[in-house]
């Protein structure tokens, strides 16, 4: 793997730390600003949503760059937000220091999934697609515990001060270590949009926000689940969200190996595991160690999903799979915030704070339906259809003579 996926795993261990730290902080970031904490948390709402809107956005109007400038723009953009919120005067300028660096989040994972596949032979891409996710799940690990622990103790301010100097370091190994790679020949913007008509493709983030939501609608109500359920006290929901994360990193690079072996199947196990464990959840949290381990699984499971989806829909979207590609991770966004929403629904209705894990499993199991449908979709169209509905007119003349 060259040193260039380190640059991007750097810069992705950065915006992964700035994302899910807030979530530790809120007390404190409320404290100061004199707010409620429920107002605090349109700090977590802002940023998804800039995620969402900022993926396609940004992606857009950096077609004309070089992918290399545009992955150290977004880094600047990420720097830029994280230093306003670490010295904003007051919650709103907070909460807009949020939404810029949110912006910079899915281009920079979408054109970094590109680079990274750009970057391997064609049989390792998926393992360069893991390798730069690394980072953000490395994120949840040590930089969001270690932030939290900073920004209870020192200041919320040293902790987003901190983030923005990651961000530094990430621009600088991006500018000395990522090459600059030539964009297609006749590649427009046109032709990144001509991805949307293809049904494999939009099947592909179908299967993200149905897939990721499934982990999403159990884990954003673990410390209720936890304390409430299980029994464990309210200190030790940290280290379960560090086994959580270690998890994640693990499935993540598991799920990178295997996917460039064999991606669907790699995606039918990974999803109808994951289906089955949050099912089980509801019964394991109910005893702590066996809470613990299914915390852990769900963690590994749902981020072995992750670099056999982007894998798929670079593949499907081949040509022009820039755009699709950073839509695809405001679709993660789009299905934690859509699982987070459901999840909340069941628990007003009075089902209990296990009830979310059933709603993840039905997510899980639907992206699974999803997955089996779109290999049966791509079998009846042939191998060469998704690349003549979204490639660039050299592809589709290549097509044709096949």
């Amino acid at each position: 793997m060259p040193l260039a996926l380190l640059a991007l795993a750097i810069g992705a261990f950065g915006i992964g730390t700035t994302e899910f730290v807030i979530m530790g902080l809120l007390p404190e970031v409320a404290g100061d600003f004199g707010v409620s904490i429920p107002t605090a948390g349109l700090l977590v709402t802002g940023y998804a949503l800039g995620v969402v809107v900022g993926a396609p956005l940004m992606t857009v109007l950096g077609t004309r760059m070089s992918r290399k400038r545009m992955l150290m723009l977004l880094m600047g953009l990420f720097i830029a937000g994280n230093l306003l919120s670490a010295v904003a005067p007051a919650f709103a300028i907070m909460l807009i220091g949020r939404v810029i660096a949110s912006l910079a989040h899915g281009a920079f994972f979408g054109i970094g999934s590109v680079v990274a596949a750009e970057l391997v032979a064609p049989d390792k891409k998926a393992g360069a697609i893991a390798m730069m996710f690394t980072g953000l799940t490395v994120a949840n690990v040590v930089g969001v515990p270690l932030g939290t622990l900073i920004g209870q103790h020192v200041g919320w301010r040293i902790t987003f001060g901190i983030v923005a100097a990651l961000g530094v370091v990430g621009l600088a190994g991006i500018a000395k270590l990522v090459p600059e790679l030539p964009r297609p020949e006749g590649v427009h913007l046109r032709h990144e949009l001509a991805a949307f008509k293809n049904a494999q493709v939009l099947l592909a983030m179908a299967m993200t926000v149905l897939g990721f939501g499934g982990v999403f609608a159990a884990i954003t109500y673990i410390a209720p689940m936890m304390t409430h359920i299980a029994g464990f006290a309210d200190g030790s929901v940290t280290w379960l969200l560090v086994l959580f994360g270690l998890g994640m990193v693990g499935g993540n690079l598991v799920g990178g190996r295997f996917a460039d072996r064999a991606l669907m199947p790699m995606l039918y196990v990974s999803l109808g595991a994951l289906a089955v464990v949050l099912a089980l959840f509801t019964l394991t949290a109910h005893d702590k160690i066996a809470a613990a381990v299914t915390i852990g699984l769900i963690g590994a499971l749902g981020f072995a999903t992750v670099p056999p989806l982007q894998k798929r829909v670079l593949d499907q979207a081949h040509g022009a799979p820039t755009l699709a590609s950073a839509v695809n991770i405001g679709a993660f966004n789009l299905g934690n915030a859509l699982s987070a929403w459901l999840g909340g629904l069941v628990i007003s209705a009075g089902f209990g704070y296990t009830a979310p894990n059933w709603v993840g499993a039905a997510l899980a199991a639907a992206a699974l339906i999803l997955a089996v449908l779109s290999a049966v979709l791509e079998r009846r169209e042939g191998a060469h259809s998704p690349v003549v509905a979204s490639g660039t007119p050299a592809d589709r003349r290549t097509a044709v003579r096949h």
